[in-house]
């Protein structure tokens, strides 16, 4: 077995395009050696800002020999008076075969030729050198470019090529117009501490070699790498290395041999929000901050290190950065030094917008938001301020808070975009609300205000924080609710995977918040209040409009328990309903019954006792669909005559009826469905005995009326299980 390495030296990638083409051949790699019948014992894939390479080991010298088996055509159209025909002549050549290797077999469909062969496996190395090609110029990527006089394309010019089959270099050559790249042995170490040229061994050796010319070529060590120096630089003055897992993965692939290098800034500048700071450092430099404050929550980057971590979850920045230099160790304070210098202007400019947006109350920046367009269609942001404030009014309404919390409610809104005119914001579009919660508590609004306007975008994606407060939380849903309504006014609603102004998450966004704070939300009415509220003539069709947001957001319903409740797909089904209006309306009107309701009927699978009722309660929904009792109806008094009763098991059956009517009113008022469940079980045993006792029934009885009352009966079992779900859609296990 061999080891083949393939390594394409460039002009410095970006570092999106080296994580990209890592994992596209990662992908494609092992799926094009496999349609070669190769199957190597390991593939290892690499890349720095100066080469991508890959190692594959364990690959057979050629090709085993296969043989193969081809259908030609028919008996009756390969001969003809006992000579082949054309159509045999043909495949014969196809196959590179003689007439005489025909093998004539019966098939369903009459006898046909055919041929086996015994194919010899071709040498490995000639294989790849075909491969290879392909597998260069078949990344994908942004913006590529041409180079020189030719017409190849890739994400920079290819200046050196590598490939060794075992210690033996492979002849490839590509050709760029006039430039002509010929594969060697010779690679190309660190720019700067190892400028010579790199003359690898063999195959196996090509990690080990470029290792010692300072280059990592692994990335997942050089991660590694970084996170480790960042922590003991960082402990080294006293902090902790904030790191953004997005600027890491970065940063590994701007380097190929990192060093981390802490250096730092006048502390006048930490009376600017650590939030302004620690953006300048991370989008315009790269850097890592240093906070003091223990981190309690880790990032998705290394959860197990205290280095990794958001700076929102820290309290208190340090004067410090941490640079990941790709130069000389040794060099490491000139290096802190010459940073610090360009830091330190960065950060002039922070405190600079920041102390000019502070000579203006928020409130003044109002009158900025009318030359902002929210939508062509729907004006300014301005516009889009008034309709919020009055949604916000409406959920503060069907909330029923209290008056100061109406207040707080309402001021939240009327500035939460404010500071999107800010010079701060136009500089960091990232920071709005963060800076419209520092400007408003240098304005003096209230503390509520100013949390509000900052926790209105939360959460900004998934699995990102929900608001905390109460006027955050209106805020938040009235902002998406007015977006919602808007935009699909104008015919943009999400098709496929286009959905440029995030509806999917604005109304992810709204439910979720709903759940987490159990605010009891009517969906139903708020978007028939929203849709009244837009000006006429701006909606042409306000039912049509309704129709299409009531879908929308049961189809969001059914998503966030299906996948982020991980409830099974029947009972969501059972607690929506299918193509049911009642089920739909009841969730609309109701987003903390539909919750409850789904996360009961999962913990009652899991724990059985659904199986307790499960068979009765459909039995008695399928037989009730002959009789035409409104599913709404729960009280049996006025829908059974007792008169009419021929055995005990419909007395029996009727009183159980009437003891559960106040125990399904307090199940659905409380949202306790345990109660419900306790009390249909209850009744399981009179059911049974009704349907196969001793004093059993027949439902389909001749007498119009008799059939009629135990219909009936049956139809306000399945109405009370209603009150559930629909006990029909779901599977039993």
């Amino acid at each position: 077995m061999a080891t083949f390495l393939l390594e394409v030296g460039t002009e410095e990638l970006p570092a999106g395009f080296v994580a990209s083409a890592i994992e596209q051949w990662r992908s494609r790699i092992p799926a094009s050696l496999a349609e070669q019948f190769l199957t190597p014992t390991a593939i290892s894939v690499y890349g720095t800002p100066r080469r991508l390479a890959v190692v594959i080991e364990g690959l057979p010298d050629r090709q085993l020999d296969r043989v193969e088996e081809a259908k030609g055509p028919s008996v009756q159209a390969a001969f003809k008076d006992g000579q082949p025909t054309k159509a045999a002549e043909g495949f014969a050549r196809s196959r590179g075969v003689s007439i005489d290797k025909f093998e004539i077999r019966k098939t369903d469909k009459g006898e046909f030729i055919f041929v086996k062969q015994t194919l010899p496996g071709r040498p490995t190395p000639e294989i790849l050198i075909e491969l290879v090609p392909e597998w260069i110029f078949g990344l994908e990527g942004k913006r590529f470019m041409r180079w020189g006089d030719g017409d190849q394309r890739f994400s920079r010019p290819v200046r050196w090529l590598v490939t060794l089959w075992d210690q033996k270099v492979l002849p490839l050559t590509l050709v760029n117009g006039a430039e002509i790249c010929v594969s060697d042995r010779l690679s190309q170490g660190h720019r700067i501490l190892h400028p010579d040229p790199v003359s690898i061994p063999n195959a196996a050796a090509y990690v080990a070699t470029l290792g010692q010319a300072y280059v990592e070529v692994d990335p997942a060590q050089r991660r590694q790498t970084i996170l480790t120096q960042a922590r003991q630089v960082a402990h080294e003055v006293g902090g902790i290395a904030s790191i953004d897992p997005g600027l890491l993965e970065e940063v590994v692939n701007l380097v190929e041999y990192p060093t981390a290098v802490v250096g730092k800034f006048d502390p006048d500048f930490l009376t600017v929000p650590a939030e302004v700071l620690v953006m300048e450092m991370e989008s315009h430099q790269r850097y890592f901050p240093v906070f003091k404050a223990e981190i309690s929550k880790s990032s998705t980057a290394e959860s197990s290190t205290a280095e990794s971590s958001t700076a929102e979850n820290s309290t208190e920045l340090l004067p410090y950065f941490i640079t990941i230099s790709n130069g000389d160790p040794a060099k490491s304070p000139i290096i802190a030094e010459g940073n610090g210098r360009v830091i330190r202007a960065r950060l002039s400019d922070g405190r600079y917008f920041f102390d000019l947006d502070r000579k203006h109350t928020l409130e003044s920046y109002l009158p900025r938001l009318e030359t902002v367009t929210f939508q062509e269609d729907l004006g300014s942001v301005r516009q889009k301020i008034e309709r919020v404030v009055q949604i916000a009014g409406h959920v503060a309404d069907q909330l029923q808070v209290s008056a100061a919390d109406r207040t707080q409610i309402l001021r939240a809104a009327l500035l939460c975009k404010a500071d999107l005119v800010t010079q701060m914001v136009g500089e960091f579009p990232e920071l709005q609300g963060v800076m419209g919660e520092k400007y408003a508590r240098s304005s003096g609004e209230p503390e509520a205000v100013a949390i509000a306007i900052m926790e209105h975008y939360l959460p900004k994606g998934a699995g990102d924080r929900l608001p905390q407060t109460l006027a955050g939380q209106v805020v938040g849903i009235a902002d998406r609710l007015d977006t919602l309504v808007g935009i699909f006014s104008v015919g943009m609603v999400p098709t496929g995977s286009s959905d440029p102004f995030a509806l999917r998450r604005a109304a992810n966004a709204i439910i979720n918040i709903a759940w987490a704070a159990d605010l009891p939300l009517n969906l139903e009415l708020l978007v028939e209040e929203v849709i009244a509220d837009y000006s006429t003539g701006m909606i042409k069709d306000p039912a049509a409009l309704r129709d299409q947001l009531r879908d929308f957001f049961l189809q969001r319903i059914r998503t966030l328990l299906q996948d982020e409740r991980q409830i099974d797909y029947d009972l969501v089904n059972a607690a929506l309903g299918e193509n049911d209006p009642e089920y739909t309306e009841r969730a609309l009107r109701a987003v903390l019954d539909v919750r409850d309701r789904a996360l009961f009927l999962q913990a009652i699978r899991t724990n059985k006792t659904l199986d307790a009722i499960y068979d009765t309660v459909n039995r008695s929904t399928r037989l009730a669909k002959q009789g035409d009792l409104e599913t709404s109806l729960l009280d049996p008094t006025a829908l059974v005559d007792p008169s009419l009763f021929e055995k005990s098991s419909e007395r029996a059956f009727y009183d159980a009826l009437v003891k559960l009517v106040p125990q399904t009113q307090q199940a659905q008022a409380e949202r306790n469905y345990q109660t419900l469940l306790d009390a249909l079980t209850q009744v399981v045993p009179v059911v049974s005995q009704f349907f196969d006792g001793a004093d059993s029934v027949m439902i389909m009885a001749e007498d119009v009326a008799v059939r009629r009352n135990r219909l009936n009966l049956l139809g306000l079992l399945r109405n009370h299980a209603r009150v559930l779900a629909d006990f029909g859609a779901i599977v039993k296990g």
